[in-house]
């Protein structure tokens, strides 16, 4: 006699769940690891459909059968930049692993639009992990007020994050190039509203009149490989013999401007940039930086986030993750 095989049962999604009852799936995520932030009723509505389509069949493993516990937003300026994938492949893991929804959101460098997903989405996710966020610390406390938020590169009172220690890095950078020889650098400068390139800045200024160094700050660039290229021009302005870029998309940019303006990488000028991005080791000539692990600060950052969800305690709570100096064939000694 042939046993016919055993039917498995398939799961219940929450977008189904949501479906069925006509709410947003995020909605019944926070009903069901969260009542306490929806209404009895919506409760009441959302978990008896869920009991009657059958999410919690006896057929299927436990692990297989239970919901996301929840949803968290992670928040970046854009997603061109390399790093910022870097912050994704990380955060996204210990979302994972934690059996929580993942929401990814990039608000292509606009202030505005940050703000407005910001306000919106403390009241709709279960926590917010923001990355180089460009909106003053107010916005971001008033947020932390409403739902659970952590930010990777800002440290503020009434913030709880995990910052990468670039700043020391590039510090260790401007030594570095003064050991070489060097003692005009110029410094290319990142977006308005970045609290990561303040913090740069100041470490770099600080070196620099340290070991007397003349520093020259170029612009304010957003993170584009085109205005890479004309910050290249305006550093070919400044008779700097060596060059920090706020990071290493803007410093990939400016090497072929260089290249076509007849500047020879290092015997003319030596580069620097920031991230150690993966491209960075096979650009041409491969790029001397500070490795910047995003990977390490998404993960860290969503673990913060998760350890907040039992006690519900804001903090200002910092943790630092170290950064250094690669040294590769775009930084070499003065030229006499």
């Amino acid at each position: 006699m042939v046993v016919p095989a055993r039917r498995v049962q398939r799961r219940v999604t929450l977008t189904e769940i949501a479906e069925a009852c006509g709410v947003a799936p995020s909605t019944v995520s926070r009903a069901l690891s969260n009542p306490n932030r929806v209404s009895a009723e919506m409760y009441e509505r959302i978990t008896s459909k869920a009991q009657e389509m059958g999410y919690t069949s006896a057929l299927l493993p436990a692990t297989e059968n239970r919901l996301a516990r929840g949803t968290i937003a992670l928040v970046l300026p854009n997603l061109t930049n390399p790093f910022n994938l870097d912050v994704t492949r990380g955060a996204q893991a210990q979302i994972r692993a934690a059996s929580y929804l993942h929401l990814l959101v990039s608000t292509e460098e606009s202030l505005p639009m940050e703000e407005q997903w910001l306000r919106e989405m403390a009241r709709t996710v279960d926590g917010i992990v923001v990355s180089s966020p460009r909106v003053d610390d107010e916005v971001l406390r008033a947020v932390s007020q409403i739902t659970p938020t952590v930010v990777i590169n800002r440290q503020a009172p009434g913030l709880s994050g995990v910052v990468i220690d670039t700043p020391a890095g590039l510090a260790q950078a401007v030594q570095y190039l003064n050991s070489l020889g060097h003692t005009r650098i110029a410094y290319v400068r990142g977006p308005h509203g970045s609290w990561t390139d303040r913090a740069r800045f100041d470490a770099i200024t600080a070196a620099a009149d340290e070991v007397g160094v003349d520093l020259v700050a170029v612009g304010r660039y957003q993170v584009t490989l085109a205005n890479g290229a004309a910050a290249a021009d305006a550093v070919a302005l400044t008779r700097a013999t060596a060059c920090i870029f706020f990071n290493d998309v803007l410093a990939i940019g400016a090497l072929d401007r260089f290249r076509q303006l007849g500047i020879s990488i290092p015997d003319d000028l030596s580069v620097v940039g920031c991230d150690d991005i993966f491209g960075s080791s096979f650009s041409h000539p491969p790029l001397t930086t500070v490795a910047s692990p995003g990977e390490s600060a998404g993960r860290a950052a969503v673990d913060m986030l998760i350890g907040r969800f039992s006690t519900r305690e804001r903090s200002d709570r910092i943790d630092h993750i170290s950064a250094h100096l690669t040294v590769r064939a775009s930084t070499g000694p003065l030229r006499s």
